[in-house]
């Protein structure tokens, strides 16, 4: 049955189906989510693995072991937090490649180098004997998350119908929170297998690299992408087949307008300075840096971490953070029957609210029950469980999707590949600057950190209300007429950019 996919404002209504094809494309492409959500949550798990420690950081090993060391402090050590953030900070500078080879070549050859960097970053990580071949095995792996979190998100918003753009969208970031999930489990069971779990840990993220390298052989280019590229035979073609109807001439129309004026800009980098750049530009980097600001990674890194704080035992703390990832996958379900029904601020306001609750009572209880030495009580500790699950149900269905979800609809057709590369990386820096300084912030601030985090919630809650319009429903390329003009703030830019543009043919 046909789904007819309509817009709010003056959107036009283009007529398309959701096929299998369409289906299969999607789930295939996401697993790039799934290799990035694997790499966030194997690395804390790994750290609090004592063979990993005793190889590569005898220190922090020793530390360790003492009864009474700080609870806030034992794990505190730059390089054990560089093997986590160094992935991040590669995939930041990975990004603006992936943005050319996105533009030049494609988003399907841009997943598929992302896989070739995470097979070689993984056999040099699980095969590691020293620190340098550690860190260099994770920075490859930072390219393929680089090069994969661009490419994947741009495929499944030019590819999903308008109407269904923001559920497609999110299942990036349920394989995300899949790919946590597993290596939750996989810490788990690997952490008792001595003296090479770690390896064998650090070794499961080649299956899924695997699966999209093969997988991406399968499924097709964007229309965008191939229109772009002057491949607009190609590209019509492929939109029959994404949108199951052979009447495709309106969208393919609007498609050709949005890449001709693509054409005539030489510099988008430059363009994104422009007025009419700055609504997407802004909230793309904004929501960035508000992802990681809520204090979400500083949790799922370090989840293992985090619990033997509180007093659990090193296997009691890997359950508790597989139970957390269990949480963050069935949330994230929720997250796409929802965004395209109650609309992106619905669930970026709900969540704020949510999620400041949640991290206020957790610091509440570190701040009254848990002392630099010394255990939570068992009640306190399942407390803190119960809420650290609660704050991740409320950003798997908002913030985690929303993220990703916002700068890949947002930016128009000249700047889409240099926007999000971007918005991507300004993500890969915040997640950096979150990785390498959390166990040292912990240390410092203790509990104080909880309430750091809750200060930036509501910051990025009044955000929120006040700066990020509703997207639902809109086309992809017309977001400037049925959002931007449309916004009581933005609409100033778009006005500015049409009287220059005026003053510039009159002259």
């Amino acid at each position: 049955m046909a789904v007819v996919i309509s817009s709010n404002g003056n959107s036009k209504a283009f007529e398309a189906k959701l096929t299998v094809y369409v289906f299969i494309c999607v789930i295939i492409a996401a697993v790039g989510g799934l290799i990035f959500g694997y790499d966030i949550g194997i690395s804390g798990g790994v750290t609090a693995m004592d063979d990993f420690l005793k190889e590569f950081f005898p220190s922090v090993y020793e530390r360790k072991k003492h009864a009474h060391e700080n609870n806030y402090c034992k794990y505190d050590n730059q390089f054990l937090q560089l093997f986590t953030s160094s992935l991040y900070l590669a995939a930041l500078v990975a990004s603006f490649f992936a943005s050319a080879t996105c533009s030049k070549l494609g988003r399907r050859p841009t997943m598929q180098l992302a896989s070739i960097f995470f097979l070689i970053g993984v056999g040099l990580a699980a095969g590691a004997v020293n620190i340098y071949m550690l860190i260099f095995g994770r920075i490859l792996l930072g390219f393929g998350v680089g090069f994969g979190n661009q490419a994947v998100p741009l495929f499944l918003s030019e590819i999903a119908p308008a109407r269904l753009r923001g559920g497609l969208n999110i299942v990036f970031q349920l394989m995300v929170t899949i790919g946590i999930l597993i290596a939750n489990i996989v810490n788990y069971f690997t952490s008792s297998i001595h003296p090479y779990g770690w390896r064998i840990a650090l070794g499961g993220a080649g299956i899924p690299a695997l699966i999209l390298l093969f997988g991406s052989l399968l499924i097709c280019e964007t229309p965008t992408s191939l229109i772009e590229r002057n491949k607009t035979k190609e590209g019509k073609e492929t939109l029959k087949k994404i949108r199951g109807v052979e009447d495709v001439d309106e969208e393919y129309e609007s498609i050709v307008h949005a890449c001709d004026f693509a054409r005539q800009v030489k510099d988008p980098y430059t363009k994104l300075m422009k007025p009419a750049s700055r609504p997407p530009f802004v909230i793309g980097m904004l929501l960035q840096f508000f992802q990681q600001f809520t204090g979400i990674n500083a949790i799922m890194f370090y989840a293992p971490v985090l619990f033997q704080t509180v007093g659990f035992g090193n296997d009691a703390a890997l359950l508790s953070a597989v139970i957390t990832g269990t949480i963050n996958v069935l949330s994230t379900f929720v997250g796409i029957f929802l965004v395209d029904k109650t609309g992106r601020r619905f669930l970026l306001l709900q969540s704020s609210v949510h999620m400041l609750v949640c991290q206020l009572v957790i610091g509440i209880i570190l701040a009254k029950d848990l002392d630099v030495t010394g255990t939570l009580g068992r009640p306190q500790a399942l407390v803190v469980v119960i809420f650290v699950c609660v704050y991740v149900m409320g950003f798997a269905w908002s913030w985690g999707p929303l993220g990703w979800l916002i700068p890949s609809e947002t930016f128009p057709v000249e700047t889409r590949t240099e926007g999000f590369a971007l918005a991507v990386s300004c993500n890969m820096f915040f997640t950096f600057v979150i990785a390498q300084a959390f166990l040292s912030m912990l240390c410092g601030m203790k509990s104080g950190i909880f309430f750091f985090f809750s200060g930036w919630i509501v910051v990025m809650g009044l955000f929120a209300l006040f700066f990020v319009p509703e997207t639902k429903g809109v086309a992809i390329d017309d977001m400037r007429d049925s959002v931007w003009k449309l916004h009581w703030y933005w609409k100033r830019f778009m006005l500015e950019e049409d009287e220059h543009d005026v003053e510039k043919r009159t002259d």
